[in-house]
């Protein structure tokens, strides 16, 4: 069984934590949903999410073969103060793990990281303001082991292309189906 960690800090946007974990799931992939800021995450909207574990208790653990990190503004900043995840989503990229981010989370932890350089990637349009890059504006974007998405109206989109990337289209086509997306 494939497994990921869905990474959540307090500001998350909950669209966009919650639709990866629901159609990781229902594609049969083993979701951890990881608090990076403590044991339950408080979303942007105030909702709270209780997590199966937190970032400080996955040492030692073996790499996930998905990690993923939603945006929100407050949520992204949460989680690109993290040095433990930074070195565990480097170790990830290092390793050509699937690393996958949406709306402001790609500009404002990915990049600074220095984990997408050179390659093509998307956000929330004027996260990457200051960074002196130019995004590609597509909805979602597929580089290498990186998957990049616009923000919580790509979601659902973002979600299929991680199940396409980490267990192939068919997977992907077959949730598709199940939830009756366009």
């Amino acid at each position: 069984m494939k497994k990921a960690y869905v990474f959540l800090a307090d500001g998350f946007e909950e669209v966009e934590g919650i639709t990866p974990i629901g159609y990781l799931r229902r594609a049969g992939v083993g979701v951890t949903v990881v608090g990076v800021t403590g044991p339950v995450a408080v979303s942007a909207r105030d909702i709270s999410v209780v997590c199966d574990r937190t970032l400080d208790g996955l040492a030692g653990e073996p790499l996930p073969d998905l990690a993923v990190l939603p945006g929100g503004a407050r949520g992204s900043r949460n989680l690109a103060a993290s040095a433990p995840l930074r070195d565990l989503v480097s170790r990830m990229s290092g390793a050509g793990r699937i690393v996958g981010a949406l709306c402001a989370s790609p500009a404002v932890v990915l990049a600074p990281w220095g984990l997408l350089d050179g390659r093509e990637w998307t956000c929330y349009p004027g996260a990457e303001d200051g960074l002196g890059v130019t995004v590609s504006e597509k909805r979602v974007v597929v580089d290498g082991p990186f998957v990049t998405s616009r923000g919580a109206g790509t979601a659902e989109e973002f979600s299929l292309a991680l199940i396409a990337v980490l267990l192939g289209e068919s997977a992907a086509e077959r949730v598709r189906s199940e939830i009756v997306a366009r």
